[in-house]
């Protein structure tokens, strides 16, 4: 019998590009402010490059955005003049600005719906993310009971870890779970591997993928879609 339903957040229940351009700009606009010396050595399109040189130096931050958000700006920062204890400060005071504006989200049409109606009929809801979205700062811990994000789990899906932290945290095995994400790799390959049913949010309509045991191009279609996997869930044990 299935019993949860886990949800990834970014580009499964809201547009992810919208959210980090604003909280980029938010964090920028502050910076202008408080580390001027910062903002006179980069801007916004030199994020990328930050990253990419901070994890050339620490890759064993690879899973977690929020180690990496902040090695950026350290080393940002660092290179800009900054030091000692106003260097830790204004890292941390810059990286808190943008993680506020990064849970100013904008649901997807029929998200909040969706999730109330699947949490109505009984199902325990939880949510599984790579990102650093907090299901009580965008305003959804009246429908989702518990969350994971890679920061602490300590690996991103695919890999398996995340998905086995969930299972223990619930007490249930992987066919009494299903997983709905839109990345084929990170949620519904990695999913799938670890034994859960899946369910694809294929809002682009994107060539369809066959590892997922359901397809929906509208959040609308998903309770009906856990309807069916619950009926072919219950035929398998039949058999």
């Amino acid at each position: 019998m299935i019993r949860c339903i886990t949800f990834d957040l970014d580009d499964t229940l809201w547009a992810v590009d919208p959210v980090i351009k604003h909280a980029n700009q938010s964090m920028f606009d502050w910076l202008e402010q408080y580390a001027p010396e910062f903002t006179r050595c980069y801007q916004l399109q030199d994020l990328m490059h930050l990253r990419e040189k901070v994890l050339e130096q620490e890759p064993g931050i690879a899973h977690s955005v929020t180690l990496i958000r902040i090695a950026q700006l350290k080393y940002g920062m660092e290179q800009a003049g900054y030091s000692g204890d106003v260097l830790e400060e204004l890292t941390q005071k810059a990286f808190e600005v943008f993680l506020h504006a990064r849970q100013q989200v904008e649901f997807f049409e029929h998200a909040r719906e969706m999730l109330a109606e699947l949490k109505q009929q009984g199902y325990i809801i939880g949510a599984l993310t790579n990102g650093n979205a907090d299901i009580h700062k965008v305003g959804l811990s009246d429908l989702i009971d518990f969350q994971f994000k890679a920061d602490d789990v300590g690996q991103m899906k695919p890999h398996p870890q995340m998905f086995e932290d969930m299972l223990e945290h619930c007490a249930l095995r992987p066919e009494q779970v299903i997983h709905v994400g839109d990345n084929p790799q990170h949620d519904v390959e990695g999913a799938a591997a670890a034994g859960l049913w899946t369910i694809w949010v294929n809002l682009k309509k994107e060539a369809s993928f066959s590892v997922a045991s359901k397809e929906v191009n509208c959040l609308s279609e998903i309770v009906a879609k856990v309807e069916e996997i619950k009926q072919a869930a219950v035929k398998k044990v039949a058999f």
